[in-house]
């Protein structure tokens, strides 16, 4: 098999055609509200709320078979968004709080799944995921949850970016501190929905986090962090779901595809640390020793050089 075969002819087989359309869709996503999860250092509670779908995933099999993992996840997904803000709102949200809450309920979903007749295989499918047996009637539910999320931080994303760098300015300004918190912990978890009806609960961070911490070595100006987000992992995921069929189909090694497409995601996050990170490493090692720097006093007149920020003003 060669590799136009694995990039370009194995989509045109059914299975692969649904897995590639959910993968992109959600990778686009993910990329958009993993910026905003890097930005405000959302990280373990994002890991949380992949503990918290985990029983409602397995409720909604147990119920519904298939057709239920969407419905039973969003539900407790989005049980587990309000609960995580109440908790920061009521300033308890410390790690051991938290982890102790979220371990319960996977702890309660495991429980669920262990009274199915195939305890190890679903156990197996809701952990690692199912990305090439999408249900041809699941994949429309899958775009909607991931598009509702965009369409959630899309609609706040200035007042999200506002209280992300300024959280006291944002709320002089009449943003809605419980607001802005419900919709970006909510988007997280739905977000978080559709990654692990696909690539499991266990490896939905690699698409929330990575993206945004690629986008962050690449590029310093606010507003091109989400197109770079999204750009990389839409390709990541494609690359993914190539590199698994053809390491399955064209070297007859079986590697499940969801494992595959994270790997992908780390190994290009590995890739751009390589090509950004020791470069910046280098630039801050040059400044602190002086070099580049502008030394004249500011009686001299002389225009300073626009100190570089997040933000991309002065450049």
């Amino acid at each position: 098999m060669t590799a136009v075969d694995a990039l370009f002819s194995a989509f045109t087989i059914p299975f692969m055609a649904r897995a590639l359309a959910v993968m992109l869709v959600l990778a686009v996503v993910a990329g958009v509200v993993g910026v905003l999860v890097n930005l405000r250092g959302l990280e373990f509670i994002s890991d949380g709320l992949t503990h918290a779908v985990f029983p409602g995933l397995a409720i909604g099999l147990a119920i519904g078979g298939t057709s239920g993992l969407v419905p039973g996840a969003a539900i407790a997904a989005l049980a587990g968004a309000a609960a995580l803000t109440w908790l920061d709102r009521a300033g308890i949200t410390s790690d051991a709080a938290i982890a102790i809450v979220l371990t319960a309920a996977f702890s309660i979903g495991v429980i669920v799944v262990s009274k199915s007749d195939d305890y190890a295989g679903e156990l197996e499918a809701l952990l690692f995921g199912r990305v090439l047996t999408i249900p041809p009637d699941q994949v429309l539910p899958l775009v909607a949850v991931s598009l509702v999320a965009l369409v959630a931080v899309g609609l706040t994303l200035k007042q999200q970016l506002f209280r992300a760098f300024d959280a006291r300015g944002s709320r002089a300004a009449g943003d809605s501190a419980l607001v802005l918190d419900l919709v970006l912990n909510a988007s997280i978890a739905l977000v978080v929905v559709a990654a692990a009806s696909t690539v499991g609960t266990l490896l939905v961070l690699a698409l929330l986090i990575v993206p945004g911490a690629v986008a962050r070595l690449v590029t310093r100006r606010l507003w091109w962090l989400f197109p770079v987000a999204a750009g990389f992992a839409a390709v990541a995921a494609w690359l993914g779901l190539a590199t698994g069929f053809a390491i399955s189909v064209g070297a007859g090694v079986d590697v499940p595809a969801g494992s595959t497409v994270v790997g992908v995601f780390v190994v290009g996050y590995a890739i751009v640390l390589g090509a950004f990170g020791l470069g910046q490493w280098a630039r801050g090692r040059g400044v602190r020793r002086g070099r580049g720097l502008d030394t004249r006093p500011p009686s001299s007149g002389a225009p300073r050089p626009p100190v570089p920020t997040l933000s991309g003003e002065g450049r």
